[in-house]
């Protein structure tokens, strides 16, 4: 018997920020939401082992997002912010306008696998380097090397970088 108590209610509260959190490193709505229910099975599975339920759900997103990554070899249909906001409320956003954060969703699209994760988790999650070290399984130094090649890639492409993306990268 599976227990569903807890499972209700955390996905009740917090489906929308995951199907955010996904489409933005998935650069694809219908591939978020396909890794969310997947997770969200097999999370289910184990509720009731699961000490910190929104960190194990996030790491298994994140996992799920770059096996998924891995074994894809076809483009992604860009997402928008029409179907960012769909999902939800817009949390901590630092674009403005619409146009910038398309540019800046698109230009995330082009990056490569980790790097991607690193800045989404960084800048769309506020996770630290060490948290983001932990869900990437690898060092803090390569946590700030991946995140400092993805902002010099994200500059050379948008050069008004919002500034939240210009301070904070270990640089």
């Amino acid at each position: 018997m599976i227990v569903t108590t807890g499972f209700d209610d955390f996905v009740a509260e917090r489906l929308d920020g995951l199907l955010r959190y996904a489409t933005v490193l998935a650069d694809d709505p219908h591939l978020a939401q396909d890794i969310v229910q997947d997770v969200l099975l097999r999370a289910q599975q184990r509720w009731s082992k699961i000490e910190s339920p929104p960190t194990y759900v996030r790491r298994m997103i994140t996992n799920e997002y770059l096996s998924w990554r891995r074994r894809a070899a076809r483009r992604v249909v860009p997402s928008n912010h029409t179907v960012l906001d769909a999902l939800g409320p817009p949390t901590a956003d630092p674009s403005t306008a619409y146009d910038e954060r398309d540019e800046m969703l698109a230009l995330l699209a082009t990056l490569p696998r980790k790097q991607r994760a690193a800045v989404v988790l960084r800048y769309y999650e506020n996770y630290t380097d060490a948290e983001i070290a932990d869900f990437l399984r690898c060092g803090v130094s390569t946590v700030r090397s991946q995140i400092s090649r993805a902002l010099a890639t994200l500059r050379a492409g948008m050069p008004s970088l919002p500034a939240a993306l210009t301070t904070g990268a270990g640089e």
